[in-house]
């Protein structure tokens, strides 16, 4: 079995509050992606950053005070260029999900994860490096033509870290 984990890809990331046109760039090569993954047999699923009304009082709003994501937003929405059709969603409040990990934890068979999304250097790396404490022996991979951060320069640090901790970097 292979898991495609779809990151965070909502309109504040993209081309809303927290948007970069490196984000917007990497659209339709997430949407082929996952289109290659589903036909190909692969699982799905998505996160979602969350947040609430109170975010700029939470610890992460302290630190990157730009309100986005919050719950019911369109920002919070998974872009509608992207086909999430029945696919789980983990909504986070936070850069990782434990739940997610929990979840791929209990998959039968599970040979190898890919993941792809925004933003590189922190929701993406947080999950590869939570994944990767959780099932290590599971292969992880990241396909960097489906990433983007806040930089070209904070994408390519985020991909020699996961690379140093023995994530798969395409």
């Amino acid at each position: 079995m292979k898991l495609l984990i779809v990151v965070d890809m909502q309109n504040d990331f993209i081309d809303g509050a927290l948007g970069t046109k490196e984000a917007v760039a990497i659209v339709p090569n997430v949407a082929e992606k996952i289109k290659r993954a589903r036909d190909a047999g692969w699982e799905v699923v998505f996160t979602r950053d969350t947040h609430q009304k109170n975010y700029l009082q939470t610890q992460e709003g302290k630190n990157l005070p730009v309100v986005h994501c919050i719950l019911g937003s369109k920002g919070w929405q998974i872009s509608d260029k992207l086909d999430v059709g029945k696919s789980r969603i983990f909504d986070k409040p936070s850069f990782g999900s434990l739940d997610l990990a929990d979840y791929v934890a209990t998959l039968n068979g599970l040979e190898e994860i890919e993941l792809v999304g925004l933003c590189t250097g922190i929701c993406v790396i947080s999950n590869a490096f939570i994944l990767k404490a959780k099932v290590p022996e599971v292969k992880i991979t990241v396909d960097s033509s489906c990433c983007a951060c806040v930089t070209p320069e904070s994408h390519a640090t985020a991909l020699s870290a996961m690379r140093l901790c023995q994530v798969n970097i395409i």
